[in-house]
Order: C-alpha cells, then sequence, then structure tokens
C-alpha cells in the first residue's frame, strides 16, 4: 500500500502477476498467469519455504458473532475452498424431525416444521456424531431432543377496554425462548455446564388465540450446509482483494479537494476502507493521476457466524475440514500407485 507522495514505478510484468487493476471501463488482469514457464526469468514453482516465507493471517476484528481476517499470501482457489467450506462442510446441529403432536394454530405443520428446522441450536456439534442412515430412533450421542408445548388462553386480568393482544391473551405469541432442551440418556450430566437450546429467544414462531395450542417434539441432528442450509453455521461468509490506490503525481489545490485528504498534498490513508467504486475516474483531472488496483493474493475475509460456534472456531473447523480433504487425496494417490 503506498501511504502518501508518488509510487515507485512497478514494471508491467509484476503489475500483471500481482495486481488486478480497475480502469474506467474495464477491469484488468483478473486471471491468475504466475504459473511455471509462463514469464521468462520468473520462477513460479512452487516451494514449501518461499510459502511459509510469505503466507500469513492478520486477525482485524473479532468478536462473538464475526471476524475480519486477512489471508495474505495464496491463491484464490485456496481462498474460495476456505469460503465454500465455511458454508457448506462444517458441520452443525439443527432440528430434523419435528413430531406435531397437537397443532390447532393456523400455520400448517409442513411450514410450522420448515419455520422450526431454519432455527439455529447452541450445541456444539464436535460433542456429537453423524446418525447412521435409516436410523429411526436417537440416542445421546447422535440426537438433542427438544419440546415446545405451549397454549394460549385469555388474561383474566386484562382491561374490558382493551384491544390490545398483548393484554388481552397469554402465551399468543411462540417464541424460540418456549423451546426446552429435554435431555436423553446421560446428556444431563454430559453437558450440565451447556445451555443447549436455540441461539436467539426472540425468532417468533407462530401466533396464537385462546384455545390453541403447539405440542411438539423435536429431533436435532449433526449435518452440513451441502444437505440442507440449516446445517450452515455461517450467515455470511466472503472475501474481497485488498483495494490499492496509487497517486502517480503529487495531487494539489483543487484537485486536492476532490480527493481524499484536506492536507496541502493528498495521499492515501487507508485504502483498505475503499470500496473501489471508481468514481475518481469520473473526474477528467484525477482519472490520469490515480491508479486503481487489488492485490491479487491479499484476501480480506469477512465471516459472521450464526451463533452455534466463534467465528474464530469456524474458521479453525474449515481448516480442519481442508486438511482432510488434502489428506484423503493423498491416501487415494497412495493406494492408486500401489495397484
Amino acid at each position: 500500500i503506498k501511504t502518501g507522495g508518488m509510487a515507485a514505478p512497478r514494471t508491467n510484468v509484476d503489475e500483471i502477476r500481482s495486481r488486478v487493476i480497475l480502469g474506467e471501463f474495464g477491469v484488468r488482469n483478473v486471471h491468475t498467469t504466475e504459473f511455471p514457464g509462463n514469464y521468462p526469468g520468473y520462477d513460479d514453482t512452487w516451494d514449501m519455504q518461499k510459502f511459509q516465507k510469505n503466507f500469513r493471517i492478520d486477525v482485524v476484528h473479532l468478536d462473538e458473532s464475526s471476524m475480519e481476517f486477512d489471508m495474505v499470501g495464496i491463491d484464490a482457489a485456496i481462498a474460495n475452498a476456505f469460503r465454500r467450506i465455511l458454508l457448506a462442510e462444517v458441520p452443525t446441529m439443527a432440528i430434523e424431525k419435528v413430531f406435531i403432536y397437537n397443532n390447532t394454530s393456523i400455520v400448517q405443520d409442513e411450514v410450522l416444521a420448515h419455520r422450526l428446522g431454519l432455527i439455529p441450536i447452541k450445541a456444539d456439534p464436535r460433542l456429537f456424531e453423524y446418525r447412521n442412515t435409516g436410523k429411526e430412533e436417537g440416542s445421546e450421542i447422535d440426537t438433542i431432543q427438544l419440546q415446545l408445548k405451549i397454549k394460549c388462553s385469555k388474561n383474566p386480568r386484562a382491561s374490558k377496554d382493551s384491544s390490545d393482544p398483548r393484554e388481552l391473551y397469554l402465551n399468543h405469541m411462540v417464541y424460540s425462548k418456549d423451546i426446552r432442551w429435554v435431555p436423553i440418556g446421560n446428556q444431563a450430566d454430559v453437558f450440565a455446564d451447556s445451555s443447549i437450546g436455540p441461539v436467539h429467544d426472540d425468532i417468533l414462531i407462530a401466533q396464537l388465540r385462546p384455545g390453541q395450542e403447539l405440542d411438539i417434539i423435536m429431533h436435532c441432528v449433526k449435518g452440513i450446509g451441502k444437505d440442507h442450509a440449516k446445517f450452515s453455521p455461517v450467515a455470511t461468509a466472503s472475501y474481497r482483494l485488498l483495494p490499492e490506490i496509487t497517486l502517480l503525481e503529487p495531487v494539489e489545490g483543487e484537485k486536492k479537494e476532490l480527493c481524499l485528504d484536506w492536507k496541502k498534498v493528498a495521499k492515501v490513508v487507508n485504502s483498505r476502507l475503499d470500496t473501489c467504486s471508481r468514481e475518481v475516474l469520473r473526474h477528467e483531472d484525477l482519472k490520469n493521476v490515480v491508479k486503481l488496483g487489488r492485490v491479487r493474493d491479499h484476501f480480506i475475509f469477512t465471516v459472521e457466524s450464526t451463533g452455534i460456534l466463534p467465528p474464530d472456531v469456524l474458521v479453525t473447523e474449515a481448516i480442519k475440514v481442508l486438511m482432510a480433504k488434502c489428506q484423503r487425496f493423498l491416501s487415494e494417490l497412495d493406494s492408486a500407485e500401489t495397484v
């Protein structure tokens, strides 16, 4: 990133190899081209020591629900593999089977079951096993049992003149907080320190009126987002390339006022915040002064968890999944060579 003044010139080949250039009417150097033998004088053969030297991960922001980090020194294919694994291959627990014993609300059974299935369940999937295919009965090692039993009634203390349902009725709004965990086997002892249940308490499930009730048993199983979106552990998992803004000559006077800073000479303070809208290229006196690009091997990841697991744990689990895939691939190669 150029932090001020004029940038040192970069050769055209280096620019093609390492930068995506944002032009006024298009984007150049989109595809990766630094593969062995493509550029005379450049050694692009993959080297472990070189990779270890250049690769790094910098955590920029981390809280309970979201994480932003930089992954530098990798190819777009690897970055995209992490993104896809986060979306579809990190396992979670979600409601799979819904046993409706009584539903007198206006919500159809199928719609109600679908709504329940999409509620994120706070339970560590690493402590459970996958349920065997065709297995009807769940056990303490592969199933979480939840119960929703609620009935709406009139509020005897309500004012006669009131028309507000919140005052007239009791239990007329069914929320995820009304779902209760029913331990199976020894789960009460094993998960004594865990609070298994919906991640959020304020998810609206249905509305009832006096006399209407719900009596439902739910079974949660372990699964991955590839099978159903309800198992996806992230709300969003995306990346973007690090923006780079280069000033080709000093920007002063009236030009400076159109740029980023109010000092005597404009400078790039933090190109990371740029949205790459290319708005600056609309100004005739600036379009040839400012050069916009993106660093090809610097990926800014944003991961937003659904709350089932912390985002840093999700990234760690995604790395483990990728490592397992690589190990499986190497094992297949070894077995193929011995045949």
